[in-house]
């Protein structure tokens, strides 16, 4: 009698389940098929051609409403982001304009994870087309989008996942004429996902003369190791010959020399550029068959989860500063274990030296490391910006110390800073108060640094 109640109950339970999930899709496919019947009545929809198109459909001047998070449908959408940001910056996230412009393997990866979090208004922009071979990396394309824009198949695809966002394509190439075009509007941030030197060179540049958050991606093609994918400033990047030409290029032209984030990795390419060959296959010169001057026609060869985990980083980066959430990203350092038993025996050296003993120590080799990497960023904590990296950093180590910031107490996590020998002698001839008094934004610095070791540590 019992296995026969729980059975019903069960059944019962399963039943309902089934029926409110059923009516639920019900309500779901209405309004996409209410989408995409707004989409082909209120305007066609413009192919091809780089010279500059848009395509219409749903596009508005006005950011999502604040209203949008009380929708039922969408609430539920955007429940675990709510959840993790809490519902206020989800708000945020949800009142955010961001351009995409460049809509390849990272671009469309990136794009898309934008649109699942909520992003309010959207501006998809690439002169180019979907290809077969694009497939492999691509985050939505399907063969059946082969020959349409990479924009137009991205706006399409991104309707029926969450149509409530305002999304604009256009089919473009970025240049100084179509800048204005695709950067005004006062957008929240612009991810850079474009492959080619003079373009991506012109876009940033673009971006920091606007006054515009930009983040960029660097070299994603002919790489196999995930975990060597970083985020960092552009001077910081190595072992990318696109980052280094963008590096030199800014520089050069523009007199940038860093302050734009980018998405690169620290891995060297594990293959080179194919061969081109002409349809005789003999080789013959990429340049005679450019259908737009200075865009490559070599094959890169791309196994597609780098540049999907390129864009997916992009995204990642986006969406918590939009939502005002703090993340550290990993510092890149380039020193190896040897490097920290170095500072920490230059620490208890220097302790005995100063204070007649070291038994005010309290930091192992671990922790060492955790200062000098994740505190200082391997550099002196009176540089602001990076001079040093690869092979530079290494070399750095042979001028760096840790000292007690206030001399007063232990030379403990939460009390050490990273200095040049040539630093070390005025840092312990002054006090904290002069410090404070007369370098009021270094002091305010170290003691918000030194107020995260506190916090990592629980002290």
């Amino acid at each position: 009698m019992e296995r026969t109640k729980c059975l019903a109950l069960v059944g019962g339970g399963a039943l309902i389940g089934s029926l409110s999930t059923f009516f639920l899709l019900k309500l779901l496919q209405t309004q996409k098929r209410g989408v995409r019947r707004n989409y082909t009545e209120n305007g066609t929809t413009e192919l091809n051609g780089f010279e500059g198109r848009t395509i219409s459909g749903k596009k508005s001047d006005k950011v999502v409403s604040d209203d949008l998070l009380k929708d039922e449908i969408v609430s539920e959408h955007l429940s675990r982001n709510i959840q993790f940001f809490g519902f206020e910056s989800q708000q945020k996230v949800s009142a955010s304009y961001v351009v995409v412009v460049g809509l390849g393997g990272v671009g469309s990866h990136a794009a898309s994870m934008l649109l699942r979090t909520g992003i309010g208004k959207l501006l998809l922009v690439d002169f180019d087309q979907v290809s077969l071979s694009s497939l492999n990396r691509h985050a939505v394309a399907t063969r059946a989008d082969v020959g349409t824009s990479k924009a137009q198949c991205l706006k399409e695809h991104f309707l029926s996942i969450f149509p409530e966002c305002q999304i604009d394509a256009k089919v473009l190439l970025y240049d100084s004429s179509t800048e204005e075009e695709i950067l005004s509007g006062n957008p929240d941030y612009v991810l850079d996902c474009i492959d080619n030197i003079d373009t991506k060179v012109a876009l940033l540049a673009a971006c920091v003369r606007r006054g515009l958050k930009v983040i960029s991606a660097t070299g994603a093609g002919a790489r196999a190791d995930p975990t060597r994918i970083r985020i960092a400033d552009l001077r910081e990047s190595t072992n990318d010959p696109l980052s280094r030409s963008v590096r030199h290029r800014l520089k050069k032209e523009y007199g940038i020399e860093g302050g734009i984030t980018v998405v690169f990795s620290l891995e060297k390419p594990k293959v080179k550029l194919l061969p081109f060959k002409a349809p005789s296959g003999e080789e013959e010169n990429p340049s005679d068959y450019q259908v737009v001057p200075g865009f490559r026609v070599r094959i890169i060869p791309v196994l597609g989860t780098i540049p999907a985990i390129f864009g997916q980083i992009m995204a990642s980066y986006t969406l918590t500063n939009l939502a005002g959430l703090q993340v550290q990203t990993e510092p890149i350092v380039n020193f190896d274990m040897d490097h920290y038993h170095i500072l920490h025996q230059r620490l208890i050296e220097h302790e005995e030296t100063l204070y007649g003993t070291s038994m005010q120590v309290q930091v192992d080799v671990e922790e060492v490391m955790y200062i000098t990497k994740e505190l200082w960023h391997g550099r002196s904590a009176r540089e602001q910006h990076v001079k040093d990296v690869g092979r530079g950093m290494w070399r750095s180590i042979n001028e760096l110390m840790l000292v007690r910031w206030d001399s007063t107490k232990p030379a403990s996590v939460s009390n050490l800073i990273l200095l040049k020998f040539k630093e070390v002698d005025e840092h312990e001839s002054r006090t904290l108060d002069d410090i404070k008094e007369k370098e009021p934004e270094f002091y305010s610095r170290v003691i918000a640094v030194l107020k995260r070791a506190e916090n990592d540590f629980g002290l």
